[in-house]
Formats: structure tokens, C-alpha cells, sequence
């Protein structure tokens, strides 16, 4: 089966830990801090693979992460940076965020590696906090906390012309006439699997790329048979050819697939519907040409005012096919160039912002008051409050995150304690 969706786990590298010592060498008995940096933590990079087809290899493993930063060392040694994850997906990957859908990153323009998850930034080492009052400083900064998150990976193939109709109506035929693709073609009453993809080469550097996207049937925008797999390739395609049997060799309605397959198309995204669209009603060699005639009126007569132009062909013969080709290219000539790319709606560094409710401030009772929260418990890991420094950079934090001006609207009065965890201290303007 062609696999061209998976859901995987990545994670980039945390950040080194900074480093606590003192240089100790012969005839140097108080040396100074010496506490080195650590490292960086690993990046999590995606880059498109131009040999890659399909996602078939996450779904074998689920998890990537990079490598953690190494704690800093003795002598000012900075630990070693952690080694990226680099990610290789075909070109027309999209990546969601697992929980809302929302699209982190499409890779169909990207020819440059993206880095979706930066790596945590390796902890200051003791060696930075020395000052003239404070010069064996005991404490060091911890690195950066690793970024992680759930993600779907969407193939989305990358066509300008998309090949659409019900099974069986001669799709993989006319994709092997016009194009180098070789689809397997037979009298299947079910559907071709896997989108063919092919290059329509024509006259003086004019040419597009083709997708035989597998047949849909009525329902598939609500998830039946494999619809929505099917379905999810038709988006990036500028121009649709809707390909019937004029025939009616299988006792088909021509004008009735159009429209069912129209429905289905607005159902999934309103947005396909409204982009331009050809009819290629096939098999006429296995008609009558009054019989040919009266078909093409038809449809000329049903979807001719909504600007929908008809071609009677012959995907066997190859009759009426050069016309077709044609009028597909000149329509994609008035269109972009570019793939439809889809927009970023999910932004992973925002949503790593520290919210403000991550400080809560509160009266636990008459004359004590209480700052709780991860972002204060961070700030307690890495700053040593036995310290001059440490105690001045402890009230610059209370001030710059509001808890202050909070305590002051909650009542608070000189002498009232304060409590952060297990410590406490009394409070003074």
C-alpha cells in the first residue's frame, strides 16, 4: 500500500548543563571559577529527498530525536554540542501538528534543509558569575529544556494537472500515452492504488507534470474506502481533468460521475471545486460518431456555461488528445508557476512562550502570600540567593515578571511573608 501518511514523535536535544569548579593548580592555591559552558543541543532538521516517493519509512520507527549538549567541564571547557536528527521526506511533505492539525511546515518549495526544532542552548558554567563581591561563585546555569512535540506527515503529491474520475474509466491509459509514466493497466473494477505521476512533454518547452490520481468514489470526502487518502493529492493540483466514459461501456452516467465527483471535491475543500477543470470524455472510439456527437452535446450543454470546455478522445488511439494537452497547458499558463504551498497556522515557538498564568501569585493567608509556577521553580534551579548577586538577580526577576506589582494589588505589607516553595523571606519596599 502506498504510504503516504504517518504520525512520528520529534524531539530536538536539551541544552547542556553549565558547569560548578575552581581552578586548582601547584603555587595557585585560591584560583578562580573555571566552570565551562555546555553545549548545544542537537537541532531537529527536515530536508526533502528528491529519491524518496512515499513515507513508508516512519512508519517503522516513530521516534527522532537529537542529541542532548554535554555538560560543561573544569578549565573553561565547553561540553560538546548534541548531533542534529536531519529528517529526509519527499518533496510535497506537509507536517501538522498532531493535536490540532495545523500545518507547521510544507516542504514543497523547500530545497534548503529547515530546521523545525531548535536545539536547547547549552547553561553558563560558573567562570561567568564572578563579580568583586562574589568571587567563588557555587552555582551554574542549567541548559535549556529540549523541544518536543507530535507531528503528521502528509504527502501531498506535487502535479499540475490532476486526473480525476471514477475507476476503470481509462485514467492510467491516457497517463501512459501522453507521459513516460508506466502505471499498471487492466480492466480492474476497483482502482489504481498509488498516484502515477508523469511529465506531458510537449512542443517548444511546453509541457506539465500529471497526476493519475487514483479513482473516487461518492462518500470519500467523508472517509470512505480510501477517499480522504485520495482525496488529500488533489490539493496542490492547479488544473483537474475529468476523465469519463463516454461510452457508458459499464453502464455509467458521464454527466452524473462529473457531478458526483464534484461534490465530493467541494466536500473536501471548497477551495478544489473552484479551480479550473476540463472534460476528457473518453472510449469514443467505441462509439458511433453520431452516437459521439450526442454525448459531447450533453455535456457541452451541462457544464459548458460554468466555463468547462468538453474534448471527445480516445485514450487508445490518442485521438483528440493533442487538442486536449493543448488547452490544459494554456490554462496553466494564466495560473503561478509556483505549487500550491499551504501556510503556516501553527507556530511552535509561540506556543512555548510562558504564559502569564505561568506565575501564580496568591494570599494563602492573612499576611502570607504565595509565587508558585514552573517558570519561578526554573528560576530557583540555577540562582543561588546566599549570594549578592544571586539575591539581586532574584528581585530583578520578581519585578520584570509582575509578581511585585501583583503582591501589591493582592494587599501586601512590609513585614508580610513571601513564599516560593519551601523558602521565605519578608517583605520590605
Amino acid at each position: 500500500m502506498f504510504a503516504d501518511r504517518a504520525r512520528i514523535f520529534i524531539r530536538s536535544g536539551k541544552g547542556g548543563d553549565g558547569h560548578v569548579s575552581f581552578r586548582r593548580e601547584l603555587y595557585v592555591p585560591d584560583g578562580g571559577p573555571d566552570g565551562g559552558d555546555g553545549g548545544k543541543g542537537g537541532d531537529l532538521i527536515f530536508v526533502v529527498d528528491p529519491g524518496l516517493n512515499t513515507l513508508v519509512d516512519f512508519r517503522h520507527k516513530r521516534k527522532y530525536c537529537a542529541g542532548d549538549g554535554k555538560e560543561g567541564s573544569k578549565r573553561r571547557c565547553t561540553g560538546a554540542s548534541g548531533e542534529d536528527m536531519i529528517l529526509k521526506v519527499p518533496a510535497g511533505t506537509v507536517i501538522k501538528d498532531a493535536e490540532t492539525g495545523k500545518v507547521i511546515l510544507d516542504m514543497a518549495n523547500r530545497t534548503e534543509p529547515v530546521v523545525l526544532l531548535k536545539g536547547g542552548r547549552g547553561g553558563k558554567g560558573n567562570q561567568h558569575y564572578a563579580t568583586a563581591t562574589m568571587q567563588a561563585p557555587k552555582y551554574a546555569q542549567p541548559g535549556q529544556e529540549a523541544k518536543e512535540l507530535w507531528v503528521d506527515l502528509e504527502l501531498k503529491v506535487i502535479a499540475d494537472v490532476g486526473l480525476v474520475g471514477f475507476p476503470n474509466v481509462g485514467k492510467s491509459t491516457l497517463l501512459s500515452r501522453v507521459t513516460n509514466a508506466k502505471p499498471k493497466i487492466a480492466n480492474y473494477h476497483f482502482t489504481t492504488l498509488n498516484p502515477n505521476l508523469g511529465v506531458v512533454d510537449l512542443a517548444e518547452g511546453n509541457g506539465f507534470v500529471i497526476a493519475d490520481i487514483p479513482g473516487i468514489i461518492e462518500g470519500a470526502s467523508e472517509g470512505v474506502g480510501l477517499g480522504l487518502e485520495f482525496l488529500r493529492h488533489i490539493e496542490r493540483t492547479k488544473v483537474m481533468i475529468h476523465m469519463v466514459d463516454a461510452a457508458s461501456v459499464e453502464g455509467r452516467d458521464p454527466i452524473a460521475d462529473i457531478k458526483a465527483i464534484n461534490q465530493e471535491l467541494a466536500s473536501y475543500n471548497p477551495e478544489l471545486a473552484k479551480r479550473p477543470q476540463v472534460i476528457a470524455a473518453n472510449k469514443i472510439d467505441a462509439m458511433s460518431e453520431e452516437d459521439c456527437q450526442l454525448i459531447v452535446e450533453m455535456l457541452e450543454e451541462e457544464f459548458g456555461p460554468q466555463g468547462i470546455k468538453v474534448f471527445p478522445i480516445s485514450a487508445v488511439s490518442g485521438k483528440g488528445l493533442k487538442e486536449l494537452l493543448w488547452h490544459v497547458n494554456t490554462l496553466l499558463k494564466e495560473l503561478p508557476e509556483e505549487p500550491v504551498e499551504f501556510e503556516q497556522e501553527y507556530f511552535f515557538e509561540m506556543q512555548q512562550e510562558e504564559p502569564a498564568e505561568s506565575i501564580v501569585v496568591a494570599m494563602a493567608e492573612p499576611g502570607v502570600f504565595t509565587v508558585e509556577g514552573p517558570k519561578v521553580e526554573r528560576m530557583l534551579g540555577y540562582t543561588n540567593l546566599e549570594s549578592e548577586k544571586g539575591f539581586e538577580f532574584f528581585q530583578k526577576f520578581m519585578k520584570e515578571n509582575g509578581v511585585l506589582a501583583r503582591l501589591e494589588e493582592l494587599g501586601i505589607e512590609e513585614g508580610d511573608t513571601v513564599r516560593l516553595y519551601n523558602l521565605e523571606f519578608d517583605y520590605y519596599k
